[in-house]
């Protein structure tokens, strides 16, 4: 290798920071491996909103994560270690995931808005109530028993993904949330890796509500008809993500723990904010808003059910490294917003 060569692969080489397990006991080191790097760097302990909770020296080869930030262990959700070099962040950050049963999830039938309709709402998980100032959910919270113990039984350790959707219409770029919904982003991450999603459709257009408002669109199904899945069901997660455009959530049946494959992407807040609490959001669009806005302005070949007349289709899905993350700030990205509307052009009075 010439020496004009070893100088240019040095300028593009870069921290990588790799689980050695992706399983690690709840008392046994968590096992990580630093490369890229010639020089001692920092490793930074991140919350969900790229808040600093610890800071650690590091050299390259294998880590205790365990060890260097003894904290970690009490993690109640999904945390991200960062590698710091020369003082800038570099490489996908790690995410560590507690693992940690569910709470028991309390139901309870509620009526839609149409006054008609039975569905089953959620109330609350294990002894808390979705909502305390709900004076239903508290006084269903006083007849709830005692759910089982959820003892922490390790951790998870992966890199932080992103999932790209390349449509008929654009691509769309999402960023996970394993710290709101750790297992439901793992069921995508892997569906979109293997290519599940490949070809299929965005079967169910809603582009609004009974009152107007802008609501969702809704893919994932390989069948097209939107009764079809994976061939399994997910529990749902407590995600605390609010329902927003450009965040994407699970679709699932009347009973939560149902969802699958198939999701779904919010056009707004207005209408979706009911949906908090009873949908998991585990993402949110950080690239893309135009071909949303395209697929939901698509013609409805039936308004009742929301099909499109020539549906919009993801031709390929991938997984690719999410970009590092800056202590106090978090991603260097943010999710989509609603482009503003333009002005309509006018003649010169000239």
């Amino acid at each position: 290798m010439t020496a004009s060569l070893l100088v240019a692969t040095a300028a593009f080489a870069a921290a990588e920071l790799s689980p050695k397990v992706p399983f690690a006991k709840p008392d046994a080191a968590i096992p990580a491996v630093l490369a890229g790097v010639d020089q001692p760097c920092e490793l930074v302990l991140l919350d969900r909103d790229g808040k600093e909770l610890a800071r650690a020296a590091a050299t390259a080869g294998e880590l205790d994560l365990a060890t260097l930030f003894p904290t970690i262990r009490s993690a109640e959700r999904a945390v991200r270690v960062q590698a710091i070099v020369g003082g800038t962040p570099e490489g996908a950050p790690l995410v560590v995931v507690p693992l940690v049963s569910r709470a028991t999830i309390r139901t309870a039938q509620d009526t839609r808005p149409d006054g008609t309709t039975k569905y089953t709402r959620i109330m609350g998980w294990g002894d808390r109530p979705i909502d305390p100032t709900d004076e239903r959910q508290a006084q269903l919270a006083k007849t709830w028993t005692k759910g089982d113990p959820t003892p922490l039984s390790g951790f998870r350790i992966e890199r932080d993904r992103d999932v790209i959707f390349e449509t008929t219409v654009g691509r769309l770029r999402f960023a996970m949330c394993p710290d709101e919904a750790p297992n439901t982003v793992r069921n995508f991450v892997d569906l979109a890796t293997s290519g599940f999603y490949d070809g299929t459709m965005v079967h169910r257009i809603v582009p609004a509500d009974r009152n107007g408002l802008p609501f969702v669109i809704q893919g994932g199904d390989p069948t097209g008809s939107g009764d079809g899945g994976p061939g399994y069901d997910i529990a749902l997660e407590p995600s605390r993500l609010p329902h927003d455009f450009g965040v994407i959530s699970m679709a699932r049946n009347d009973w939560p723990d149902s969802a699958g494959s198939q999701w779904f992407i919010c056009l707004g807040r207005a209408a979706t904010a009911r949906l908090d609490g009873q949908y998991c959001a585990f993402g949110y669009a950080i690239e893309g808003a135009d071909a949303i806005l395209k697929t939901a302005a698509g013609e409805l070949a039936d308004p009742a059910t929301g099909r499109p007349k020539s549906p919009e289709k993801v031709t390929r899905a991938s997984v690719v490294d999410a970009p590092a993350w800056t202590p106090g700030k978090g991603r260097p990205d943010a999710r989509v917003e609603i482009p503003a509307p333009q002005p309509t052009p006018v003649e010169s009075d000239r």
